[in-house]
């Protein structure tokens, strides 16, 4: 998008690349200045790049509150070395990416996802509770087919659901905007990557909480009337407070 307002083509014509109510038009976060790769790769080789990588989550967040609390700042301590940082760096800012097409072809996003299942892999069983492999997700939303209403994940790992159901719709030749994204997730880690996840995605994350009860003890969704419910629950989980919630309506469907 910020290519597009720069170059002020066609329906850009005009258009402030700097103004961040382009982006909140297009559910695009905005990336302040000095949060920019280009910013950041400058600066790589100075032995304070945690603090200059840990000021650009802060700035992230300030100009988008759905980000607020989510990014992490933890790169200026004391254990991570700056040289090894600041040369992660440059090796990712030296890739090749392709063309333009490729470059806007949700390539953060995949590289995320590839992140995502390389740590489930080695957090071995641990890793189910915030990633479902892909070949589920997408059997799962083949079957479920959500073309248009309120898709709800009371347990959403870290979003490879709603990722799913929206590529669902934009295969299918229909409007991304039709679907709406409901979920709730008790491990806030996880809560926090898929708040990254969508973010990354454009996909509007607002409805997506947090509470360390889960949605069984702590519904944050009680007057949602989902049109489409979709979930890999946990089921490892043995201590899922089930004697708590033996009278509970939801139990009658």
């Amino acid at each position: 998008l910020f290519s597009k307002l720069k170059k002020g083509e066609g329906e850009y014509a005009g258009a402030d690349p700097e103004d961040r109510d382009e982006y909140k038009a297009e559910n695009v976060f905005f990336v302040p200045e000095k949060a920019r790769w280009s910013y950041l790769q400058s600066k790589a080789k100075l032995p304070e790049i945690g603090k200059v990588v840990d000021s650009a989550m802060d700035a992230i967040e300030k100009d988008n509150p759905s980000l607020r609390d989510v990014l992490p700042k933890v790169y200026a301590r004391g254990n991570l070395d700056p040289t090894n940082l600041g040369g992660l760096i440059d090796l990712v800012g030296n890739i090749a990416l392709g063309d333009a097409k490729v470059r806007s072809a949700d390539i953060l996003g995949h590289v995320f996802e590839y992140f995502l299942g390389e740590f489930a892999l080695a957090e071995g069983k641990k890793g189910g509770q915030f990633y479902t492999p892909r070949s589920v997700v997408e059997l799962l939303v083949e079957m479920l087919e959500p073309y248009k209403g309120r898709v709800f994940d009371p347990c959403c790992g870290s979003g490879g659901m709603f990722v799913q159901s929206e590529k669902f719709v934009a295969d299918h030749q229909g409007r991304v905007n039709d679907i709406s994204i409901y979920g709730q997730e008790s491990n806030q880690t996880t809560w926090r990557l898929a708040k990254m996840n969508l973010a990354i995605r454009g996909i509007d994350s607002s409805q997506v909480k947090w509470n360390n009860e889960g949605s069984f003890l702590n519904d944050s969704h009680k007057d949602l009337k989902a049109d489409y419910v979709i979930a890999n629950p946990p089921f490892n989980d043995s201590d899922w407070s089930g004697d708590l919630i033996r009278k509970d309506s939801r139990w009658q469907y």
